[in-house]
Parts: C-alpha cells; sequence; structure tokens
C-alpha cells in the first residue's frame, strides 16, 4: 500500500527531508534516524516522490539508485530539471559506487551506502541544509555589504535624527510592525536596515521590494512565490518575498502603490501568519517582521478609500517619520564628508574638502530629493573634478536659486518684493555668464550694462566670490585694468 503523506504533521520550524526506498526497513531507520531535528516523508518509488516535491515544500531528498518504476538517475533528473534548489544525496549499494559518481556529475549533492550508519546520515543532512542556509546567507550578506552605512551617518547630529534614532533603539527588539513615513530621499529604506540590524534576528535575511517598481502582472507571484505551471512560463516553483524573509525583516517600500486585491492578500498574510504561493493550495507558514514605508499621506488614502483601514493599522504599530533634510540642515556636512569618503574610494580618486563658499550654497538649497539628491550631486562632482576641493564654481548653476520655502517666511510687501527680484536678477546674471563660459566684459556687453554697474551687481548678488573660483584666462587682469 502506498504511504499517504499527512500534512498535519509538518513542523513549519524543522526542514523536510524525503526519503524515497522501496526497501521499508530503509525508509523507516532513516525516518527514526533523522525525525529529531527534521520533518521526514517518505516515498517507495519515483512516481511518489516526483508527486511529494510537487506538492510539499522539501529541501533534502535521499534517493535509492534502483526503484521499481523510475530509475533513480532518471528522477534525480527530473528534480533537478523542476526545483534546483532540492539537494539530493543518492542512497546505493557498494557495488553501485560508479553509478553514484555518475549521479554526482549530473547534480546530486553526495552519496551513502545502504551500510550507512547514525552518523553518517546526521552529518550528512546537516552539512546540506548548512550549505543551503549559507547560499542563501551569502545573497543577502551581499545586498546588505552593498546597502551597508554606519550607525553615526545614518543618524546625523540635528535634534530630528537623534529621535529616530531613540525610536529606533527602544522598538528594534519588539517584533511588532513599523510604518516609516517621509519624503522621497530621505532614507526609510536606510532606517529599516538599521531596525533590522538591531533586533532580535539580525542574522536573518533582509528582503528589500520596491512595490512601485515592478509590474502589477508580476506583484503577486514575486511577493508570494508561484507553484509550476501556474501561469505561462512558469516552469519551476519560486519562492516569493515572504518567504526569503522568513525569519527575518520584509520591508516594503512605496506601500501606498499596493493595488486593493494584493492588500486583501497581505493583510491576510500578516494575521494569519502564513502565505499560499500562486498557483498553490496549501499554507506556508511564515515568520516575517514588515517595515513599511511611503512617502504618501496613508491616512487621507485610507478615508479616499484607496487604502485600506485594517491593514493600515496593521503595519502602523509603530509609526516612525523621518524629517526632510532642509529640516537638518546641520547634517549636511556630516553627510557630504561620508559621501566624499564613498565616492572618493569608488573613483579611485582623493576629493576630500568642500570650500566654505561651497557649502554656503548647498547650505541655502531646498533638497526636495533630499538625502538621495545630495549624494548624487557629491557623486558627480567627486567624479568630474580635478583636485581635492569642491568649490562654489562646482556645483551646477540650479543649486543657486534656492527654492526654500522657509526663507521667505514672514516677508511681506515690499521685502517679499525684493527678494524675489534679487533671486530673480541673480539667476539671470549667472545664466548669462555661464553662456560666455564665465567672462564678465562679455557677459556685461551681453546684458547691455556698464561694467561698473555689472560689477556692483556682482557684489550685491553674491556672486563675486563664486566667479573669483572659476579665475578664467584673463579675467583678474581685465578687472584691474577698470
Amino acid at each position: 500500500m502506498e504511504e499517504v503523506f499527512n500534512p498535519s504533521v509538518i513542523s513549519p520550524a524543522k526542514p523536510v527531508v524525503l526519503v524515497v526506498d522501496d526497501d521499508e526497513g530503509i525508509r523507516d531507520t532513516l525516518e527514526a534516524i533523522l525525525t529529531k531535528d527534521y520533518t521526514v516523508i517518505k516515498a517507495k518509488d519515483g512516481r511518489a516522490a516526483l508527486r511529494l516535491i510537487d506538492e510539499k515544500e522539501v529541501q533534502v531528498m535521499l534517493l535509492d539508485i534502483r526503484l521499481p518504476d523510475i530509475n533513480g538517475l532518471d528522477v534525480l533528473k527530473r528534480v533537478k530539471e523542476r526545483y534546483d534548489d532540492i539537494e539530493v544525496a543518492m542512497i546505493t549499494a557498494i557495488k553501485e559506487i560508479d553509478t553514484a559518481v555518475k549521479a554526482m556529475k549530473l547534480g546530486a549533492y553526495d552519496y551513502i551506502t545502504k551500510e550507512f550508519d547514525y552518523d553518517e546520515v546526521v552529518n550528512l543532512v546537516r552539512h546540506i541544509i548548512e550549505k543551503q542556509n549559507l547560499t542563501k546567507e551569502l545573497i543577502y550578506l551581499q545586498s546588505e555589504m552593498d546597502q551597508y552605512v554606519p550607525h553615526d551617518f545614518i543618524m546625523g547630529k540635528s535634534l530630528k535624527m537623534r529621535q529616530v534614532y531613540d525610536v529606533v533603539q527602544k522598538i528594534a527588539k519588539v517584533p511588532a510592525n513599523v510604518l516609516i513615513t517621509g519624503e522621497t530621499g530621505t532614507g526609510k529604506e536606510v532606517i529599516a536596515r538599521l531596525i533590522h540590524r538591531e533586533s532580535n534576528t539580525p542574522q536573518g535575511p533582509f528582503v528589500a521590494v520596491n512595490l512601485a517598481s515592478i509590474p502589477y502582472d508580476l506583484l503577486e507571484s514575486t511577493l508570494f512565490g508561484h507553484e509550476r505551471g501556474a501561469f505561462t512560463g512558469a516552469y519551476r516553483r519560486r519562492h516569493g518575498k515572504f518567504e526569503l524573509a522568513n525569519g527575518g525583516t520584509l520591508f516594503l517600500d512605496e506601500i501606498s502603490e499596493l493595488k486593493y486585491d494584493l492588500q486583501v492578500k497581505i493583510l491576510r498574510s500578516i494575521q494569519e501568519g502564513e502565505i499560499e504561493r500562486v498557483g498553490g493550495n496549501r499554507p506556508i507558514n511564515i515568520n516575517v517582521r514588515i517595515i513599511a514605508a511611503t512617502n504618501a499621506d496613508l491616512e487621507q488614502a485610507v478615508k479616499k478609500g484607496t487604502f485600506r483601514e485594517d491593514l493600515y493599522y496593521r503595519l502602523n504599530v509603530i509609526p516612525i517619520k523621518i524629517p526632510p533634510l532642509r529640516e537638518r540642515a546641520v547634517d549636511i556636512p556630516e553627510l557630504i564628508t561620508f559621501f566624499l569618503a564613498k565616492y572618493s574610494k569608488r573613483f579611485n580618486k582623493k576629493v576630500t574638502k568642500v570650500t566654505n563658499p561651497a557649502l554656503k550654497v548647498l547650505f541655502s538649497y531646498h533638497w526636495p530629493g533630499n538625502v538621495r539628491e545630495l549624494e548624487n550631486l557629491i557623486e558627480r562632482l567627486v567624479a568630474t573634478i580635478e583636485g581635492d576641493t569642491i568649490g562654489e564654481s562646482h556645483i551646477p548653476i540650479d543649486y543657486y536659486f534656492p527654492d526654500n520655502e522657509s526663507s521667505w517666511d514672514g516677508l511681506k510687501g515690499e521685502d517679499f518684493l525684493k527678494k524675489a527680484c534679487d533671486t530673480f536678477e541673480r539667476n539671470f546674471i549667472l545664466k548669462a555668464l555661464e553662456r560666455v563660459k564665465w567672462n564678465r566684459k562679455e557677459a556685461a556687453k551681453n546684458l547691455g550694462l556698464p561694467r561698473s554697474t555689472f560689477k556692483y551687481k556682482l557684489l550685491k548678488l553674491n556672486i563675486y566670490d563664486f566667479l573669483h573660483e572659476k579665475k578664467e584666462d584673463g579675467e583678474e587682469e581685465e578687472e584691474d585694468e577698470e
């Protein structure tokens, strides 16, 4: 009688080992050896084994070379074609060692003979599981290294960022869901990674998903995985992001972009602690901390009916709001120092300093793209300038006209009009200078201004120091001749 697998025996905490052998004694012996640390399921022939791996989450298969229906090597080939994440160890008679070696060339991990002992079996399966875990760890370690940022840098010295850090320290080890809000580019993923590193499971995976960047028709299978044959092109089973994050943290960026039907599925996953793959019909237990992030107002989305209220409250257990860079300008020098070091190393250069006039420009800028925009600017400057110092002349023109709303606060009547006129005039003159490669004489001529008037405007509008850094050939002599 064919053995029937009872799904109720599955323990989500234990890896699953499938024993395939037509000898009942060997099946039972291997089960007795492994059952303490693993969930063991059994099959007496190849067809039963192939059915089980389609239905169950198998990590390791112990496969007899000789089976009554299908040759063990053929079973091995089919397993590797369909589920390359399952490791297979062959069970062989001593006289069939050559066949076992052939199996290893086809993708088998190792083999044991039918005269196996307890320690041999235990060590073999343990090594396989360790290899699988190490493979997953290496994938995410590479991701972590690419994203690594020192803690001191992440926070900065501003009061608002120290307050964020205090919240992170208090809640990191509490396995509750977190909702991070803030403008684009403020560093929401950086904070999420910090929470993960400070949590009780820092060795677990950190899986980040930008929900806005994935086409809608792929999003469900990306998050929840799919079974073989679930849709056209699904040639093998795939694990989704929820499964890959099991035992760690799943970071869902741009959560406000999630369509309503997937909101329902994510809500159920959080409530039940389980998921179902696309095309699957059995629940898969998960233990994942959710950190969601958005630059949108989710409360307003709830009121409009575009975001589920119950999901909002499930995610917003611990809220963290990241301030925009314009509200923590005191952190700009520290951020610049970090980015200079980062990109000098990447581009094999030694750009280490920023002049005070250049810093003044960067302080006055509004930074609508926040830290990400600052990083992009420093990367560009390090890549393109010569020497070790970023000067005011290196800063692109657009950064000289701060769209800083706070600098206009409280201005009324003539004061408001004067500031508006000065801002426009400075912008206009700088554009005129740029067109003639910073030649003051040519710029004054093109603008129809006497050189004395033009020089006065350069001083009044704080353009003179900027031009001094340009040091265009002959310019200083021209001014001296005046």
